[in-house]
């Protein structure tokens, strides 16, 4: 039987126009989301009602057009701060992606508070863009990375990662949301201890702003990031939020144009926030596409997406589990809709080639987080990852197929 719904999925789905498709003249089941989410119509006309009728670059012109282009994109810029409840809108950053942005905070609060000797705690379930930025640190700065290990559950060792805090401790990184085991890590605590001993954190929420109400100013994090393109937005935009405090102290990691207050050959002062960190034209149509997703995750309601992708969550638990020599990779107690999984005897790349022939698409490989690959001692996992817009049907689907490519692969 299945599970009953608070929301209305079929009139969600006439949303999304890439979902009414066939591929291989099959129903097209999309469960790569945690690669990337697909855009509702509101978005995708958005974006082209700005390319069409108002693109002007922003801040610096005085004609009509520049006018109305910096108006929405200053008004997206307060959307992302009501959204994710930031105290000021000057502390919401534009960027390219949460990569971009922890590479920003990387090199920017790597200039300004590491140096020889000091310490950088991650986790062992990192995607790798929240694990190279700071190797590359490290290894500029001479410093430390220490790692936060995780259980069979796929759960951060917390009195582990306790052992790892010492007095050279001077950033926490780590994931709000695993995108490989779905873990949603006791983020709470893990800022509680640290702010104890004044260590700032960096949560990487690529893959939790789209599952749940986020409150920056209720987790007291110092700095936040995501990918629009994980939200349904466009690609090519993200968000960095960071406490003013730190953005006032540390310098711009990119210099051009509107970053800048004076510029002379023998001096530059620096713009204030945000633009102090937005260098060169950005990409203010992409920003203004981000707030109109964020509009319709509002629209619909971040607790009833939350808790329709849990009967989501516990429905295809359930199913998979009855597959023979199939393993779950990641069973911690509070997790996203997202299944990563490896089937004895079958590599997944075979097996994701089969599934895509039958309509389905899913995520193989690492998923960018080799570490999580060597914690269990393989070489990649499928990965289905289901949002909002997904159906029990769908996931129905997805065991027949799974099923069919085991009877054809032994």
């Amino acid at each position: 039987m299945k599970p009953t719904t608070n929301i209305d999925i079929q009139k969600i789905r006439e949303d999304f126009p890439v979902l009414h498709q066939k591929v291989y003249n099959k129903k097209l089941v999309y469960f790569d989301n945690g690669a990337t989410t697909q855009k509702p119509q509101s978005v995708i006309d958005k974006i082209n009602e700005l390319h069409s009728f108002t693109n002007s670059s922003i801040h610096r012109g005085v004609h009509y057009l520049s006018g109305l282009m910096t108006e929405e994109y200053e008004a997206a810029r307060e959307k992302v701060r009501s959204f994710i409840n930031a105290k000021e809108k000057s502390e919401i950053i534009f960027s390219s992606g949460t990569t971009a942005s922890i590479n920003m905070i990387a090199f920017s609060f790597g200039e300004k508070y590491i140096s020889e000797g000091d310490e950088i705690i991650i986790s062992e379930m990192e995607h790798h863009s929240n694990i190279v930025p700071w190797q590359l640190l490290c290894e500029r700065k001479k410093a430390v990375l220490k790692i936060i290990p995780f259980d069979e559950n796929g759960e951060l060792i917390i009195s582990e990662f306790k052992k790892l805090i010492s007095d050279k401790t001077k950033l926490i990184s780590v994931t709000h949301t695993s995108n490989t085991l779905g873990t949603v890590n006791p983020v709470k605590e893990i800022i509680n201890i640290a702010h104890k001993i004044n260590i700032p954190v960096l949560l990487d929420g690529a893959q939790a702003i789209q599952h749940e109400k986020i409150d920056v100013q209720e987790l007291d994090v110092d700095f936040y990031v995501f990918s629009g393109h994980k939200i349904y937005g466009p690609t090519g935009t993200g968000i960095l939020y960071g406490k003013q405090k730190w953005l006032e102290e540390m310098p711009p990691w990119q210099g051009g144009g509107d970053m800048v207050d004076k510029v002379s050959f023998t001096k530059t002062t620096f713009n204030s926030l945000p633009f102090k960190f937005e260098a060169g034209t950005p990409n203010y149509i992409g920003a203004i596409g981000l707030a109109k997703a964020l509009d319709y995750v509002e629209n619909i309601g971040v607790e009833k997406i939350k808790s329709y992708e849990k009967e989501l969550l516990n429905y295809s638990t359930r199913e998979l589990n009855k597959i023979d020599g199939l393993k779950i990779l990641g069973h911690s107690k509070d997790k996203i809709s997202v299944q990563s999984f490896i089937i004895e005897s079958i590599h997944p790349y075979d097996m994701g080639m089969i599934l895509d022939k039958l309509g389905v698409a899913v995520r193989t490989g690492s998923h960018c987080a080799q570490p999580v690959m060597d914690h269990f001692g393989i070489d990649g996992s499928l990965r289905a990852s289901m949002v909002f817009y997904n159906s029990f049907e769908e996931i129905d689907i997805l065991i027949d197929g799974i099923k069919k490519a085991q009877s054809m692969l032994k």
